[in-house]
């Protein structure tokens, strides 16, 4: 039983290694940096933030307060044992990083998934990519990005599941382990965030859901490197739906790179693969 649990753990760390490979190769994780670079430099980006940046503050107070009225001393406990006299500000910033999901889930599942999308389709329209968007909504004549975005045909497939909230929380003790179990917290939550970002784009293409699982698969390290780089940013306290709106915008440019074939094999742009080859 020993040699077989022992076998498994070695397969799963090669898988685990090469997919990390992988991920570092495509350069992807370079998208949500690119997304905070041009949402700032395309004010027209900027409004389906600010239309919602009141609730999503009111949101944002409420959980931040309940979360250290009722989950900082029992979580400093407990790393007391793991961290020592640093389990204070340990503990501080555990409930500020699991505040800032929570605050995300909620916003994206509630306050935010319309302007998420408007967000998204309005960065693809200034990426000329206007066929593909049409395919989901109406297109105005003239004005900015966001001013040519019309009625919706087809509304967002992302409904409310406890599924992600549920996954959270079950991955969530990993942050115990010092250094090693926050690395593989990120990693399986980036997993899954990666592709989930591309769910419009995927609407839009019209996929099947046998379509989508093929595309995944074949850049699985690529959508990996990103669900990891957006997952780090949007763990970030108090800055959670900011990031939660530059990553919207970094998948979108690569899903109008991928538009216009401006991509490697990895599934994405070379202008990346070159800057990844660089920071290896």
């Amino acid at each position: 039983m020993a040699e077989r649990v022992k076998e498994v753990a070695v397969e799963e760390a090669d898988r685990l290694k090469s997919l990390t490979s992988d991920a570092a190769r495509s350069g992807a994780y370079l998208y949500p940096i690119r997304g905070i670079a041009y949402f700032l430099s395309h004010k027209s980006l900027w409004r389906p933030l600010t239309s919602k940046l009141a609730p999503t503050m009111t949101l944002g107070l409420g959980i931040t307060t309940f979360m250290f009225v009722f989950t900082y001393l029992p979580q400093a406990a407990v790393m007391a044992f793991t961290s020592g006299p640093l389990a204070a500000i340990s503990a501080a910033l555990l409930v500020l990083s699991e505040s800032s999901t929570l605050i995300t889930i909620l916003s994206k599942t509630f306050l935010i998934e319309d302007a998420l999308t408007d967000t998204f389709d309005g960065a693809l329209l200034s990426k000329n990519t206007t066929d593909l968007v049409s395919e989901g909504r109406q297109i105005k004549a003239g004005g900015d990005p966001i001013a040519k975005l019309g009625k919706l045909l087809k509304k967002p497939l992302v409904k409310f599941t406890p599924k992600a909230l549920i996954r959270y929380l079950m991955y969530l003790p990993l942050n115990f382990i010092p250094v090693v179990g926050t690395v593989v917290f990120v990693l399986l939550q980036g997993k899954r965030a990666g592709p989930a970002a591309h769910t419009r784009y995927f609407q839009l293409k019209q996929w099947n859901k046998s379509q989508q699982e093929k595309h995944i698969e074949q850049y699985r390290g690529a959508y990996t490197g990103f669900g990891v780089a957006a997952v780090l940013l949007e763990l970030v306290p108090l800055a959670s739906i900011f990031f939660a709106f530059t990553n919207t915008v970094g998948a979108a440019l690569w899903a109008a790179d991928i538009e216009n074939q401006h991509i490697t094999k990895e599934g994405t742009a070379p202008r990346l693969r070159e800057q990844a080859k660089k920071a290896e």
